[in-house]
């Protein structure tokens, strides 16, 4: 069967032309899928957007009020490093509603992929590293009220640490959030997530491959999740301006092949978000997201 593939033309915001955030990846991304086919025949699964009520069961009820007024203190949209008008609101909503839609589809089918998603800094009381709302946080506690009893496994190869993630979760035994991140790299305060891997500057292919597979297969035979969120940020790549770690394109496939590969073997339902990827060429950057797209087809 086709990859089900989730987007939502509001996954792109309105930013000032100049801002360092590469916005336009988004868009770019669900052409790249459409123009190679590797979009199931009748296009991309379209979702709502997130309503207040399943936002307010993973943030502050005040934050998530802001964020929907586009009334957030300057200390916070500062911090965010985003202007939280009604077009970033908008956009926040729509990926998380996507990320929730893309893990509905992957316990149906077995995997799917957002094409946004990953914003792992996002914390209970308020958004921070161009993350305003934990995406991947909300959709497991939608899913947890709408009825899934099952652990979740939240593995996370974006090189900054999900430190949002392991705030939200860090009293919940049923979620186990892996975090393989660079050392040296953004947030300077880390959480503690139930598993951290730190890495140093210049680690390469093998070396982040070895790794990771000696941490992700004792922890899926171990843990037996009932569903794996992968975030698979391509900014451990060489080429990434805010990366620090030096994986190739082919280094990147590998991990993604590792992690989605590992996890359908044991009969695991995969729901994947792509995390972060900074490039001023926003073609090349887009291209690179699609990479784990490309691996999940193989294993849809």
């Amino acid at each position: 069967m086709p990859l089900p593939v989730v987007h939502h033309p509001a996954y792109v915001a309105d930013l000032p032309a100049e801002h360092r955030f590469p916005m336009a990846k988004f868009g770019r991304l669900a052409e790249v899928l459409l123009a190679d086919g590797l979009v199931e025949a009748e296009g991309f699964h379209v979702p709502a957007e997130a309503p207040r009520a399943w936002l307010t069961l993973t943030h502050d009820p005040v934050y998530v009020d802001a964020v929907l007024s586009a009334t957030v203190p300057d200390r916070i949209s500062r911090e965010i490093g985003l202007p939280v008008d009604a077009s970033v609101a908008r956009r926040a909503c729509a990926a998380t509603a996507g990320t929730v839609l893309t893990a509905t589809l992957a316990l149906d089918n077995g995997i799917a992929c957002n094409t946004a998603g990953g914003s792992h800094h996002a914390r209970h009381d308020q958004g921070a590293g161009f993350c305003v709302f934990n995406d991947v946080a909300v959709a497991t506690k939608v899913l947890r009220a709408d009825g899934f009893r099952g652990s979740v496994l939240i593995v996370d190869c974006d090189v900054h640490q999900g430190d949002g993630t392991a705030d939200i979760f860090q009293d919940d035994d049923s979620v186990f959030t892996f975090s393989l991140h660079g050392e040296k790299n953004y947030p300077v305060r880390k959480r503690t997530s139930d598993l951290d891997i730190a890495l140093p500057d210049g680690v390469g292919d093998d070396a982040y491959l070895n790794r990771l597979s000696a941490e992700l297969l004792p922890l899926l035979d171990g843990f037996r999740p009932g569903l794996v969120f992968y975030n698979a940020g391509i900014d451990p790549h060489e080429e990434d301006r805010l990366g620090r770690l030096s994986l190739t394109d082919d280094g990147l496939a590998a991990r993604d092949r590792l992690v989605i590969g590992e996890a359908r073997r044991r009969d695991i339902p995969v729901a994947g978000v792509i995390g972060g990827g900074y490039m001023t060429d926003i073609d090349r950057l887009a291209r690179r997201h699609s990479i784990v797209h490309r691996v999940a087809s193989e294993f849809a």
